[in-house]
């Protein structure tokens, strides 16, 4: 198991009494399950919870990404318990952290693994993209606004003829010149590949 510096990081700061008290601990560690084997609508909740409310929500971010992180990691790559133990140490949890993590880890293991498994292994078509340009004045705080922005919908298929939701993002004039720019720049590399 393998993970990025920042996620190493993050673990690190959970594995600290200081900042994270045994209670705040079990509540992020709870809450990551949950908003992975939820969906994203449970996401924000998940972190509202009385234990976590003194920690910086920065912080509670960090960390909670972090924890998130390592338990995809584990579960994508089949970790066992030896395995997971090992990594918390070298990002220096103590024995009862580790015992914590890894109960959880074996109570939600099932329940990961088919949601990893429903994510699939292909990459989605895009297949038309749509458009309309807004106009915001002001925003819900009151202040003026004045900037247009773009409404993207991406339609997309996958490989497996299944239907899927439509992609949708806001962006602004110098996002979308970006992102025009960046799929331009693709299809020169791809026509480039195919003719050698």
């Amino acid at each position: 198991m393998e993970l990025a510096e920042a996620a190493q990081s993050g673990l690190r700061r959970l594995a600290d009494p200081g900042c994270f008290s045994a209670r705040a601990y079990a509540a992020l560690l709870q809450a990551a399950f949950r908003s992975l084997l939820s969906g994203q609508a449970h996401h924000q909740a998940a972190l509202d919870h009385p234990d976590l409310e003194h920690i910086d929500p920065a912080v509670l971010k960090f960390c909670h990404a972090a924890a998130a992180t390592c338990i995809v990691e584990a579960g994508k790559h089949r970790a066992e318990r030896a395995v997971i133990s090992t990594y918390l140490e070298d990002c220096k949890f103590d024995r009862e952290r580790i015992e914590q993590f890894c109960t959880e880890y074996q109570k939600n293991k099932d329940s990961l693994e088919i949601l990893l498994g429903s994510v699939g292994r292909c990459p989605l078509h895009i297949t038309d993209v749509s458009w309309r340009l807004e106009y915001q004045i002001k925003t819900n705080q009151l202040h003026k606004n004045y900037h247009p922005a773009y409404l993207m919908t991406l339609n997309v298929e996958g490989s497996d003829s299944r239907s899927h939701p439509d992609l949708n993002f806001s962006c602004s004039m110098e996002q979308l010149q970006d992102l025009v720019g960046k799929l331009k720049d693709a299809a020169k590399s791809l026509e480039r590949t195919t003719q050698l």
